[in-house]
């Protein structure tokens, strides 16, 4: 069983108090029911998280919204989970979601997950995305460390040469340093023109 499944079907059991409904959503191989689940009113939170979890690794992008949502949620194992889901679901709109999220500085402390989902998906917008949020985390006295370290390493994940202005700043930060070393590392040397 995949990991990220595994600890979100434990989490949900235990918020669901164990219920039937749950086992049943769990149990279920029809999406459309799943899907039902996503716009029917009354259904608790981890209902709705689960069928988009369980759309989102079937690929069935109806249930974008809902994990885009969840992306953003103020708890971290939603987040982690619709960062698995949205990674596997295919969806074109998911990286401009991610890199909008990412880069929202209204909503800064919830921004870990979209930066290690725009890592993942390597996408035309990943780039441009973990370099404005990371330009914004070096700011003296940035209480959101744990951001800036997610877009260090995944700036030098994706090895792109228009990062290394901003990691070469971030060496001047002893939280990131160590990284930001790492991640310059792996940017390819420009070629001496002949």
């Amino acid at each position: 069983m995949d990991e990220e499944l595994r600890s979100l079907t434990e989490r949900v059991r235990r918020e669901s108090g164990g219920s039937a409904d749950c086992e049943r959503l769990l149990a279920t191989g029809d999406r459309d029911e799943l899907a039902g689940v996503l716009i029917e009113p009354g259904r608790p939170l981890w209902a709705r998280e689960l069928a988009a979890f369980r759309l989102g690794l079937a690929g069935d992008r109806r249930a974008f919204e809902s994990l885009v949502l969840l992306l953003n949620h103020r708890d971290p194992p939603r987040c982690a989970s619709a960062a698995h889901a949205l990674a596997r679901l295919g969806d074109p709109r998911t990286a401009r979601a991610a890199a909008a999220l990412a880069t929202n500085e209204l909503r800064v402390a919830y921004a870990l997950h979209p930066v290690r989902l725009l890592t993942a998906l390597r996408a035309p917008e990943s780039v441009p995305a973990l370099i404005t949020t990371l330009e914004r985390r070096l700011r003296p006295h940035d209480p959101y460390r744990r951001v800036a370290l997610a877009c260090v390493e995944g700036l030098g994940a994706l090895g792109d040469a228009r990062a290394r202005r901003v990691l070469n700043e971030a060496l001047a930060h002893p939280a990131l340093a160590e990284a930001a070393v790492h991640a310059l590392a792996r940017i390819p040397q420009r070629q001496p023109r002949e």
